[in-house]
């Protein structure tokens, strides 16, 4: 154990209920009866009632052989051709091995701007939330395509630790070719022990980074160690696992070797706490007694309760929500504009499809964005 006292047990996977799921390129390449195995691990988790969202590297190694590249060394417009043409041809491995347990997948590629700028972060939030409501596993990768070096997240490590940030997913989970976080490198030293907790990042744990294992990944030590920072401080736990045996998702539920990142808080604290304190507010709405009494009771807040609206605010914005007397009483993300807000304040919510021609969601600000101060 390393990085602080240990005040809390190690987490589980039979604890979480939201989990993302890494895969690097070089486990994808393990065969069909390896990701039949993973297939079957994550059936049983979708069957037990769990949320899980698949981040799946591979595309460009499937799709060089594709094209005709061989093992050389590509240029960025030929990965970019490779990623195109791989990309298919990961998505129906994943669909083939998923579909034989009933499952529904869909590919979501994103790119740095999807998670950084609000309009794109709220689309893309949205859209995951549709598929997890209807139980469909999202297969995640870099939109390698069109991401340019200055855009790209840089490694599936990074980009799997942001989505579980923007999902306030419980677990990530990042297999690897090692067991998890060693005092050194394994491969070099063979006094290096492994260490199966960290409570916090401390220069020390920082300072274990290392560089990538395998000419198939852009991944390393350093780079997992940069998404434990993301996922700790979203309030998600992250494990680090070997992947390369059979069923390694259920040998880490059984207690397999790895390394936890035992975040402090939950994502649903922490999210809220993000809300709270770090994003200025873009405008606000005054809110009847009515709607301030359902508030205190954890509730969201509805159009109908809405008095009067000011600022000029996007959708996925802050705002302040403050009763009639000018007390503030919360911070919330908005699900409407201003303009819209404005037209749909003191209306139920059966009339806004009516009044705004389209069918938006039935919440101003709904409780899991709010945070009261």
């Amino acid at each position: 154990m390393a990085g602080g006292s240990v005040t809390k047990p190690l987490p589980t996977i039979a604890n979480a209920t939201r989990i993302v799921i890494k895969i690097g390129s070089s486990l994808i390449g393990s065969g069909a009866l390896w990701m039949a195995a993973l297939a079957e691990d994550i059936a049983a988790l979708h069957a037990a009632g769990k949320e899980v969202i698949v981040v799946s590297s591979g595309a460009v190694a499937l799709g060089r052989a594709h094209v005709g590249y061989g093992t050389k060394k590509l240029t960025v417009p030929q990965k970019q051709a490779a990623a195109a043409a791989g990309q298919p041809l990961l998505m129906r491995a994943w669909r083939e091995a998923l579909e034989k347990h009933d499952i529904r997948v869909a590919q979501v590629l994103l790119t740095i701007e999807d998670s950084e700028e609000r309009k794109r972060y709220v689309n893309a939030h949205a859209t995951f939330s549709e598929l997890l409501s209807h139980r469909v596993v999202p297969i995640v990768n870099e939109n390698d395509t069109v991401a340019t070096a200055e855009l790209k997240f840089g490694d599936n490590d990074r980009l799997a630790a942001r989505v579980a940030s923007m999902l306030s997913a419980d677990v990530l989970v990042l297999f690897s070719d090692i067991d998890g976080l060693y005092t050194a490198d394994p491969r070099k030293d063979s006094s290096a022990t492994l260490i199966d907790r960290v409570d916090a990042l401390t220069p020390e744990i920082i300072a274990m980074g290392g560089g990538s294992a395998s000419h198939l990944s852009n991944g390393g030590m350093k780079t997992k160690l940069d998404a434990a920072q993301m996922t700790l401080a979203a309030g998600c736990h992250m494990v680090i696992a070997k992947g390369e045996a059979t069923h390694a998702l259920q040998q880490l539920a059984d207690g397999g070797r790895c390394t936890w990142f035992v975040a402090s808080t939950s994502p649903q604290l922490a999210r809220k706490r993000w809300i709270a304190t770090s994003v200025q507010a873009r405008g606000g709405v005054v809110i009847d007694e009515g709607a301030e009494r359902a508030l205190t009771q954890g509730k969201s807040l509805l159009p109908a309760g809405v008095v009067q609206v000011t600022g000029d605010f996007e959708r996925g914005d802050t705002i302040t929500i403050t009763n009639m007397t000018g007390t503030l009483l919360a911070r919330g993300i908005i699900a409407y504009t201003a303009d819209e807000a404005k037209q749909i304040m003191g209306k139920k919510t059966d009339a806004i499809a009516g009044i705004l021609g389209y069918d938006g969601r039935d919440t101003l600000v709904h409780r899991d964005d709010l945070a009261l101060v």
